[in-house]
């Protein structure tokens, strides 16, 4: 759940910096022309601007949306629901919206080490594609032949080899 966790805190602290630019502009508009300083009362207003537009776009854009992924993901890795029907109904969204979001989680790699196997998560559990041969001489027979680590045995009289 890390790269979910780490995605979700550093949209929170940007939508948190947003929101924080509002009230801090309104101050230092408000200071700056009391004491008639341009230069308080300037960034002042880049900061207003900032904060006003800034706001509902991190938090609409930014966090609502990996706070949704973080739910799904949550669901699986520590509910163990494990197909579309169960998380649609323990979240209250429909399949086709948790598909969607499945996608994305996977898309964004925050489910290592699960795949979908239709609407069913299933955890990977193949093994590397290339496997390791060695070459051997059957000790009873003399036959010389490959063998991986899954079989360590002689194709021919079926002896095992040590190795």
């Amino acid at each position: 759940m890390q790269p979910i966790k780490k995605a979700l805190r550093s949209s929170l602290i940007l939508s948190l910096v947003l929101t924080l630019c509002l009230p801090l502009g309104g101050v230092m508009i408000g200071v700056g022309f009391g004491i008639s300083q341009p230069a308080v009362w300037g960034p002042g207003i880049a900061l207003l601007v900032i904060g006003f537009y800034g706001t509902p776009v991190g938090w609409a854009t930014a966090y609502a949306p990996k706070k949704a992924l973080y739910r799904i993901v949550y669901a699986i890795m520590e509910e163990h629901l494990h197909t579309v029907h169960e998380i649609a109904a323990q979240l209250s969204l429909s399949e086709k919206e948790v598909r969607n979001k499945l996608d994305q989680c996977f898309q964004k790699q925050y489910l290592p080490g699960i795949k979908r196997n239709g609407d069913e998560l299933i955890l990977n559990e193949n093994e590397a594609l290339g496997k390791e041969e060695h070459y051997a001489e059957c000790p009873a027979c003399g036959a010389r032949f490959l063998y991986t680590k899954d079989s360590k045995v002689c194709p021919y009289c079926g002896t095992p080899v040590r190795k």
